[in-house]
């Protein structure tokens, strides 16, 4: 009797091993997929539904295995919803990549110099940003406030997730603005002609748009400083292009240079009522920070690296500008 109870006793130990081993060997099987797939777990879905839909996928054979891996562990039961990328790594890992939440990331950048509308533009393109933005009120939306947003959304590159609002990733850049220049601020040379950070920022976006060569932002921002300083005009080109809007059709006339707009720094003292573009940080720090010089012109050179001259008096810059002309049409 004694060896008949071992025997059984046995048996079924054996048979609990094999159906361990068997359901182990489910669990760390491979989801079979031929390459990276996205998969969209829907908000609300159950633990079943999902297992049920990867088997009628053909992705894995049996659902059993991972029910009852569900029993013993129920937090793996906890689905995240979103997108994610399923690969042929074990099914146990793929499940848990959806537990924890490690949904596909997409991106989108903000570049140094984009207008707002060039910005408005590009997030509009992302179709797994959710587009919520008002257009009306997008100042109000973003920052809260009334104040105009050109040049408050921080150039750089941000991660979102699918169905992430498009409003949520610029009040990102708007913070991360908002931190860069008020460090910027408390960073500055004494005795600037800067009243506020507001005036920094929007001379940073002249600097912005002037720069061609990085080299040169700090040595640009004395130019506009030393002018400033002069209550001599900013006379740059790039704000008269921003107040054209979309009537600029690629050049500058004579006309456009003595039409009165509110941001033709040749009609106009001082700076402009608002940023012209997205400064970089590093256009922020130029002008809070420039370079100490005597030069109060520059002109591009035309040789195709972005490079000016730089000149401490009107006769030397004329001087320049006749070179430089006289050499591009060569």
């Amino acid at each position: 009797m004694l060896k008949i109870i071992l025997s059984t006793c046995i048996a079924i130990l054996v048979v609990l091993c094999v159906v361990y081993q068997q359901w182990q060997t489910a669990l760390f099987a491979p989801l079979n997929v031929d390459k990276a797939t996205q998969f969209e777990v829907k908000k609300g879905i159950g633990f079943n539904q999902l297992c049920m839909q990867w088997q009628k996928n053909g992705w894995l054979e049996h659902c059993l295995p991972y029910q009852l891996m569900a029993k013993l562990n129920p937090r793996l039961t906890d689905l995240k919803a979103g997108l994610y990328e399923l690969t042929n790594e074990s099914i146990i890992q793929n499940i848990k990549k959806i537990n924890q939440g490690q949904q596909i990331s997409f991106s989108f950048t903000i570049i140094e110099g984009q207008t707002l509308n060039e910005v408005i533009a590009n997030i509009t393109k992302h179709d797994k940003l959710t587009d919520d933005l008002d257009r009306n009120n997008l100042s109000t939306q973003i920052a809260n406030n009334e104040e105009n947003l050109e040049g408050w959304l921080f150039p750089e590159t941000y991660h979102y997730h699918k169905g992430d609002t498009a409003s949520s990733v610029l009040k990102r850049a708007r913070s991360k603005m908002d931190n860069v220049l008020s460090q910027a601020w408390q960073q500055r040379q004494s005795d600037l002609p800067l009243n506020n950070a507001y005036e920094a920022l929007i001379l940073a976006s002249i600097i912005e748009k002037e720069t061609g060569v990085a080299s040169e932002r700090s040595t640009i921002a004395s130019v506009f400083i030393n002018r400033l300083n002069k209550n001599m005009r900013l006379q740059t080109d790039p704000t008269v292009i921003y107040g054209l809007g979309e009537r600029y059709d690629g050049d500058i006339k004579r006309k456009d240079l003595r039409e009165y707009t509110p941001y033709n720094t040749y009609r106009i003292n001082g700076l402009p009522p608002t940023p012209i573009a997205m400064p970089s940080e590093a256009a922020i720090f130029a002008a809070v920070n420039p370079t100490t010089s005597s030069f109060y012109y520059f002109v591009a050179k035309g040789n195709g690296d972005g490079s000016h001259q730089f000149s401490v008096s009107l006769e030397q810059h004329n001087a320049a500008v006749r070179n430089y002309l006289l050499n591009n049409k060569n």
